[in-house]
């Protein structure tokens, strides 16, 4: 089995890794009780540490591409207590030009609540530090005439808001039941303006409007919940899933026109995605793990830039 499996298993992840290197969303969905393909015991043990290392690629409803390069360290500090720490570098590529920088910062602390027979409760709080306030501008290596202008949110590596984290998840060697809460804190400080980039800037009108403004945004408050079905053997596992992600209040941006916040219709709703993941361990220290996302629905306006039509990622799991 071994034999036949290992060369499907690197196919699979030569494809991956030409095509997908990194993921972004607003932070919560991959943070402690709420983070997918978990590891179940019978016997509870948060003193194991890992370090995971990752690349994804995530397709946006418009040009760009986003690629994150993440460092994810979890470490014990009681038995029933760990904390969790992601360094994600960012950059994203797209018809407007190209961005980089360090990501938003994550850090959480997940406590087993209580041990049931067959499963166990999870909680964890965390809070999402912005590595910049959402204001990187165009260098012009694309659009010469762009340099100096503010990027829309697509393109930003972070999404300049300190954020706070709460989430739960029911797990046990089949099932994943997760629920997450995500609220901005503080606003950013984009300042993109569909006008300035107008032609001769970029040739397409239409184009330029399909970019939502996000002037010193507000993001709504999201709820987040997740379904995952794990298959597991003794070298590997499959798990499918699906991902609803609920925006419960209204963004709001800064109107240029009278200088005070107003709601943006259209920004609420479900953003539901179908998830599918592999996981090959070599021993009980090293796995490696293939994961594909693909959005099923989206929300009408999008002023944070967190629209993925599709994500792929691969990943390097070490513990010890």
């Amino acid at each position: 089995m071994k034999q036949v499996f290992l060369p499907v298993l690197l196919g699979i992840l030569s494809t991956g890794l030409a095509w997908a290197q990194g993921c972004s969303d607003a932070g919560f969905c991959t943070m402690g009780a709420m983070k997918p393909d978990q590891a179940y015991s019978k016997k509870i043990n948060f003193k194991l540490r890992s370090v995971e290392l990752s690349q994804y690629r995530g397709t946006t409803t418009l040009t760009p591409v986003v690629y994150v390069a993440n460092l994810d360290v979890s470490v014990g500090i009681t038995r029933k207590t760990g904390m969790q720490l992601k360094l994600p570098y960012q950059w994203t590529d797209g018809n407007f030009g190209q961005a980089a920088g360090m990501g938003d910062i994550s850090l959480s602390i997940t406590h087993n609540v209580h041990r049931f027979r067959n499963f166990e409760l999870n909680a964890t709080l965390g809070m999402k530090i912005p590595s910049n306030k959402s204001d990187l501008k165009s260098q012009g290596r694309k659009r010469p005439l762009s340099a100096g202008l503010v990027l829309p949110m697509y393109y930003q590596v972070s999404l300049g808001s300190y954020d706070i984290i709460a989430g739960a998840s029911l797990i046990n060697e089949r099932w994943l039941f997760a629920i997450g809460y995500q609220d901005a804190l503080t606003a950013n400080n984009n300042t993109f303006s569909q006008d300035e980039w107008l032609p001769p800037v970029y040739p397409s009108e239409g184009y330029i409007r399909a970019y939502d403004e996000a002037t010193q945004l507000k993001r709504g408050t999201d709820i987040m919940l997740r379904i995952e079905r794990n298959f597991r053997f003794a070298r590997y596992n499959f798990n499918v899933g699906l991902l609803p992600i609920f925006r419960v209040t209204k963004d709001q941006i800064i109107d240029n026109a009278t200088d005070e916040y107003i709601k943006l219709e259209g920004t609420t709703g479900m953003a539901l995605s179908a998830l599918a993941g592999f996981g090959y361990h070599f021993n009980i220290n090293n796995t490696i793990k293939f994961t594909f996302g693909r959005k099923i629905t989206q929300r009408e306006v999008n002023p944070d830039g967190l629209t993925r039509e599709e994500v792929l990622i691969v990943a390097y799991l070490f513990r010890f």
